[in-house]
């Protein structure tokens, strides 16, 4: 009988720590963005290369401090593809990375399925938001846009241990602007 129960104290505990796991994985380490935090959608102009803010409206936003990579936004523009392409810097090999299933704005498959058919196109928003991590933004032809922070050819280099590529700025010392 005791070797019943212990089986049964094991499996209840492999449930426990399982649903914790996905909780975590899922809802734990994602916050929402504040409102008064989102100081609006930036793209790299192609004349100055610095970042200018465009008009976005109904801007949601999650976050989790626990990846560089988990920053997720949608928002809304007036603006026209063309408008932007001619303005701001597109941002070559978009990949969309998958967000949690409840923030249901944001959908990665989507998303990039429109860079592919290319209904959609995306920008660069900040080289470097962290090092290795470029914040990039897509704009659809109907003026929904997406933002995801994505793994660059700098950041490539360095998370597998070897030296940037060239024309990559120096690597921070540990610890130092890879928050």
């Amino acid at each position: 009988m005791s070797g019943k129960l212990v089986g049964i104290a094991i499996m209840v505990i492999a449930a426990l720590v399982g649903a914790g796991i996905y909780y975590f994985q899922v809802y734990g380490y994602y916050d929402e963005v504040a409102q008064v935090d989102l100081t609006g959608i930036e793209l790299v102009n192609v004349v100055s290369g610095e970042p200018e803010i465009i008009v976005a409206d109904d801007i949601q936003a999650i976050d989790a401090n626990s990846s560089p990579i988990r920053y997720r936004a949608c928002f809304t523009t007036t603006m026209s593809q063309a408008l932007l392409t001619e303005t701001y810097t597109v941002y070559e090999d978009a990949e969309p990375l998958t967000g949690p299933g409840w923030f249901d704005c944001y959908d990665a498959d989507q998303v990039g399925a429109a860079l592919e058919d290319g209904t959609a196109i995306a920008f660069l928003s900040q080289f470097n938001v962290v090092y290795g991590i470029d914040r990039v933004v897509a704009v659809t032809d109907d003026g929904r846009g997406y933002v995801w922070h994505q793994i660059n050819a700098c950041g490539e280099k360095v998370f597998d241990g070897e030296q940037p590529p060239e024309g990559c700025p120096p690597k921070p010392a540990t610890g130092e602007g890879t928050e």
